[in-house]
Parts: C-alpha cells; sequence; structure tokens
C-alpha cells in the first residue's frame, strides 16, 4: 500500500504555492517598480514646483552684479522676501567668492557675508562641476537641494556672478508615497488572498484527475482492474488518463494470460508422475511439485525450498554443482528403504538466456523402481528359464549318451534310461505349456470364458476327484486324509469353471505333495460380507517368512530339490495368481515355518436368493410381452 501524502508535500499544495508565490513576486516586482517611478515622478515634479521664476534670478543675477555689496544684500534679501512658495524651506545666495549674499531663513541670517560649506554651491558659483540636485536629510527630515548657477547675459559673454541653493521639505512628498504604498500593499494583500483562492481552486482542477489517476494506478498496482477513468479534457492530462487505462487493460490481458499459463503449469506440475525440481543458478531449490516431494519423501515443500538442490538430492557428498550438470550419464538416485524400494533416475537441464547467462535449473526425477524390478525379474526369469531347462536336457543328454554307449542293448538299465528321459521330456514340455499360458496371460490374449457357477458345487467336484485319486492308491504310495468345511449354502460367483479347476487342482497337488504321509489336507470355504473365501491347508513343513511375499514368483520354490525331484515347475502359484487377479479376485498365504501352510482365495459372490429374484423379474417382463 503506497504511503499517504501529506498535504504539504502534495502536488495540490505546491501547484498553490508556486501560483501565490508567482503572484506576490510579481506584484513586489510591479509595486517596486510602480513607486520608484513615482518616486521619481514626484521629486522631479518637486523640483519643479520648487524652482524661482525667470524674474526672480534676474533680479537676484543683477544685483550680484552691483558693486555695492550692501546694498546688494538688501535688495537681494527683499528680492527672495518676494519669493511666496510654502514648498521652498530655504533659499541661499552666494557669489562667485563663495560668500552667501542672502538667505530666506529668516532665523539664519547670520550666515550673510559668511562662507557658504556648500561645496557643490561653490562649485556652481565657480563655474566647476557640481551636483545640480540632491537629497540631504537632518534631523530625520528629507530636504530637496537643487543648485543653480546666475549667470549675467548683459555683456554677451555668459559671466557667471554666483549660484543659487533652493532647498525644499520632501516630508510631503514621501507621506504621500507612503500612503500610496500602504494603499499597493493593501490592494497587493487582498490580490493574493484572492490568489491564492484561485490557485486552490485551478490546482484542485489539475491535480483532481492526477489524483483519480494516483488512485487507479494503485489499483492497477494491487490487481484490481475493474472500472476506468473518466476523460474529460482533451489535453495531456487526459491522455495520460487514457493511457492509464490501455496499460490497465494490456496489463489484464497480460496478467490473465500469464494466470492462464501458471495455471497450466501448476497442473500439469501437479499432475506429473514425473518429480520437477526448479532452483536458481546457486543451486538453491525455488519450485518442487508433489510428485518429487512424493519420491523424496517429504511431507511439507517449505522444507525443501530455500535449501541446496544436492543436499536434498543427497548428492553433495559425490558432485559439485557444475559437475553434477556437466555428467551425461543417467544418475540413480536409491531411496529404498527396509519398507519399500525406491530408485530414482535424474535427469538435469539449465536454464540459459539468449546472451548465455545461466539464470536457473530444471531437475527431473523419474521413478525407474519397477522398471529396475522388471530388469532384474526378466534377468532372473531368463536365469531360472535357462537353468530349469539345462537341467532337464542334461538328464536327458546324459541317459541318451550312455543308451549309446551300450546301455540300449542292457534288458534291465534300458527301460529305466528310456523312462527317464522320457519323464525330463514330459517335465520340459509341461514347463514350456506353463510357459506359453503366462506369456498369454501378459499379454492378455488368454480368453476367460465366464458363467456364474455355484462355488461350493464346484470345490466338492474337484475334492471328490482326489478323494478317487486317494481310494485308487497302493499300499507303498503316501496317504493322505482331506477333510472338508464346506457350508450348504449356494454361493454363486462368475468364473472360467476350466481355469479356476486348474488353480484348486494346482494348490491341492502342492498340499498333498508337501504333507507328510498320513497328514490331513482341511479345504474350508468361508462367506463373508462381500467375499467368499476358499482356504486349503496343509501340515507341512511351512513357509520361512522371508519367502512368503516371494512364493507367487515365477521359478520360486521354497525348497528347489524337493519340487524338482517331484517333478514341479515352479510355475503353478504365479499361473494361479493370474488367473484368480483376472477373475477380481485375491490370492495369498499364511504359514509359519514347521506349522504348515494355508493358500486362501478371496472372490466376490452372489446369494442363490438374488438369482432367483433376477431370473423371476425376467419371466415377468417375458410374460408381459
Amino acid at each position: 500500500m503506497p504511503k499517504k501524502i501529506k498535504f504539504f508535500s502534495s502536488i495540490y499544495f505546491k501547484n498553490a504555492l508556486v501560483f501565490a508565490l508567482t503572484l506576490l513576486v510579481t506584484l513586489e516586482v510591479i509595486g517596486v517598480f510602480f513607486i520608484k517611478q513615482l518616486e521619481r515622478s514626484s521629486l522631479t515634479s518637486f523640483r519643479q514646483q520648487i524652482g524661482l521664476p525667470a524674474y526672480v534670478t534676474d533680479q537676484l543675477t543683477q544685483q550680484l552684479s552691483g558693486k555695492k555689496t550692501s546694498e546688494s544684500n538688501a535688495n537681494i534679501h527683499n528680492t527672495l522676501s518676494t519669493v511666496n512658495n510654502v514648498m521652498i524651506s530655504e533659499i541661499e545666495v552666494i557669489d562667485t567668492k563663495g560668500i552667501v549674499r542672502g538667505t530666506s531663513d529668516i532665523n539664519n541670517q547670520d550666515l550673510v557675508g559668511q562662507k557658504s560649506m556648500d561645496r557643490s554651491l561653490r562649485a556652481a558659483a565657480l563655474n566647476q562641476n557640481y551636483t545640480k540636485s540632491r537629497i540631504e536629510q537632518v534631523g530625520g527630515t528629507r530636504y530637496q537641494l537643487v543648485v543653480t548657477p546666475l549667470i549675467n547675459d548683459d555683456s554677451g559673454n555668459g559671466q557667471t556672478v554666483g549660484a543659487l541653493l533652493v532647498k525644499g521639505n520632501l516630508e510631503s512628498v514621501y507621506d504621500n508615497l507612503k500612503r500610496i504604498a500602504l494603499i499597493f500593499l493593501s490592494a497587493t494583500f487582498m490580490a493574493l488572498i484572492l490568489g491564492v483562492a484561485m490557485a486552490l481552486v485551478i490546482a484542485r482542477a489539475l491535480t483532481k484527475p492526477i489524483s483519480d489517476i494516483s488512485e487507479r494506478t494503485v489499483r492497477i498496482a494491487e490487481g484490481d482492474y475493474a472500472g476506468s477513468l473518466s476523460i474529460k479534457a482533451n489535453d495531456e492530462i487526459g491522455q495520460l488518463a487514457e493511457n492509464v487505462n490501455l496499460l490497465a487493460q494490456r496489463i489484464e490481458e497480460t496478467t490473465n494470460s500469464q494466470e492462464l499459463e501458471r495455471q497450466r503449469l501448476d497442473s500439469v506440475l501437479e499432475h506429473m508422475t514425473d518429480g520437477v525440481i526448479a532452483a536458481d543458478r546457486r543451486g538453491t531449490i525455488n519450485l518442487i511439485n508433489p510428485a518429487a516431494l512424493k519420491m523424496l519423501r517429504v511431507s511439507d515443500e517449505n522444507f525443501v525450498l530455500g535449501k541446496y538442490v544436492l543436499d536434498v538430492l543427497r548428492l553433495s557428498s559425490y558432485y559439485q554443482l557444475r559437475e553434477f550438470f556437466e555428467n551425461k550419464d543417467n544418475i540413480l538416485l536409491n531411496f529404498s528403504d527396509d519398507q519399500t524400494d525406491e530408485i530414482l533416475k535424474v535427469n538435469s537441464a539449465q536454464i540459459q538466456r539468449e546472451s548465455g547467462f545461466i539464470s536457473g535449473m530444471v531437475i527431473v526425477l523419474h521413478d525407474v523402481t519397477e522398471e529396475q524390478r522388471t530388469n532384474a525379474e526378466r534377468r532372473q526369469f531368463v536365469s531360472n528359464v535357462s537353468h530349469e531347462l539345462r537341467t532337464p536336457l542334461t538328464s536327458v543328454k546324459s541317459y541318451i549318451d550312455a543308451l549309446q554307449e551300450g546301455a540300449v542293448d542292457d534288458p534291465e538299465l534300458a527301460p529305466q534310461f528310456l523312462k527317464v528321459v522320457q519323464s525330463e521330456t514330459e517335465r520340459m514340455i509341461n514347463m514350456i505349456n506353463d510357459l506359453l499360458e503366462l506369456s498369454r496371460m501378459d499379454r492378455g490374449t488368454n480368453n476367460l470364458e465366464l458363467e456364474s457357477v455355484s462355488l461350493g458345487a464346484l470345490f466338492n467336484y474337484v475334492l471328490d476327484r482326489f478323494d478317487m485319486i486317494i481310494s485308487g492308491r497302493k499300499p507303498d504310495q503316501k496317504r493322505y486324509t482331506i477333510k472338508r468345511e464346506i457350508p450348504e449354502t449356494a454361493i454363486w460367483v462368475e468364473i472360467d469353471p476350466s481355469k479356476f479347476t486348474q488353480v484348486l487342482d494346482n494348490l491341492i497337488n502342492n498340499a498333498i505333495k508337501y504333507s507328510p504321509d498320513g497328514g490331513v489336507i482341511t479345504a474350508a470355504m468361508v462367506i463373508e460380507t462381500q467375499e467368499v473365501i476358499i482356504a486349503i491347508s496343509d501340515q507341512g513343513l511351512g513357509i520361512p517368512a522371508k519367502d512368503l511375499g516371494r512364493v507367487f514368483d515365477r521359478f520360486f520354490r521354497v525348497d528347489k530339490a524337493r519340487s524338482r525331484a517331484q517333478g514341479g515347475t515352479g510355475l503353478g502359484l504365479a499361473i494361479a495368481k493370474e488367473i484368480v487377479e483376472s477373475l477380481h479376485g485375491r490370492i495369498w498365504v499364511e504359514s509359519k515355518e514347521g506349522q504348515g501352510s494355508t493358500f486362501k482365495i478371496a472372490l466376490p459372490y452372489t446369494l442363490e436368493a438374488d438369482l432367483e429374484d433376477d431370473w423371476g423379474e425376467l419371466d415377468a417382463l417375458e410374460g408381459e410381452a
């Protein structure tokens, strides 16, 4: 928010002050010039008024030209006495010797016969340079002194016979000037008051549009672009207001465009699966998106904003900032812990201006955990397939070599060797068939033929087959018992009967394989609120806790030697998991080492009553039709 401007600092006050001062200075200059001119004119007029008539000067000249001094002095006195001019204070006449010959001042007649003290007067009497007019102040009173030489032209040579000094009191003149000055000052004061009032009005008219423009620019700076300035005059201020309106429009358009771009960028960054980190040229983080926070396992962006980017990426001990960006190889960050695996690939780029100046940097984090896991699983899968195929092939090759070396002619060994070759061949065929089935499932080309099936009936059907196998076993074969815990409630599930039968066969066969002789295999079905759970339990050695998460991996065996000896491919549980999940179900195992294992399958179900209602509604609709 802009700071409020004080009145005495405002342009409103300054305009009024400048106008008032200009008016005052103008009036003062005019006043001084006028008073001076008036004073000069008044003094000129005063000098003219105290000037002596020509006949008086002529008489005085003739008297000074006379040879009888006393008689001349008397005549001069008489002549001066005839002068009746109230403005003249004193008239003094001297001869060429500087002797006062007469004075009009009755109280100062002692001066007659004495030498005059006025230098200018004596100089005039001697026809020298003199000051014709001057002002003299005596005891606070100003007098106008006018010196005039007296010249006798009777002889034709213009001889100076003396000089005349006329002295007039100027106080009346200056009193008039003072009164005129007071009147002028009063008029000036009134004019100044009116001028200030006019200046305030004019300044208000000038500053009001500027104030409106200032308020408008403040609102623009605060992001309020609504409204516009009304243009009342086609002058510079009107053009300024029009430009401000145009500027506000352009800024609003630019701001809206930038805001739209920012929202787009925020939306992109918000929903990106890759992490994005932006930093300045010194490596200080100033932007990070939610994906990067999640990858770095940071709950609040304030924990990383302003931090050094290599510290956040845990790379400060391996790279300097320049080395980090010059490194073109992929950098992998391992953020794995005991609970989860997380591997990030780091890609970085510098932000350069056209001048080449590096203003910042962008770092992209890509989660390659699944990719690394997939690559590891692929390598492990290839290794396992190679190993699983190499073992029976090696066995087959060994027996074939033995037969070629003569065992084929041995009536006891030849049949045994051929039986082993046949068994290993069948095992490889089964393994390849399982691999092809898994491949079809991975590609999504393994079509399911879904139908609503009574799960209890299907489960009992599969168990009945195994009961028949038990009844047909020879005395020297392993014995086992199947215990059923299947409710009579009709539970309907939408499955592929053939595929699901394959899953049940695999789980029951595994339970038989790993159960001890005389063991009990428990087959149970539990109905829950939204799912029905099938559980198959054995009394075998169980599965170690560290292997529970890998039971459904391809080619994984807890007891590899025993599984291989019993003809297992290591793919049965992987196939079972793929089938169950394609039916929107779940499969998992619960086991404790030495206490057997329980494999469970959960499927969504429908009650028989619901199906009957659906069929009843369908029959009713058909009847209405």
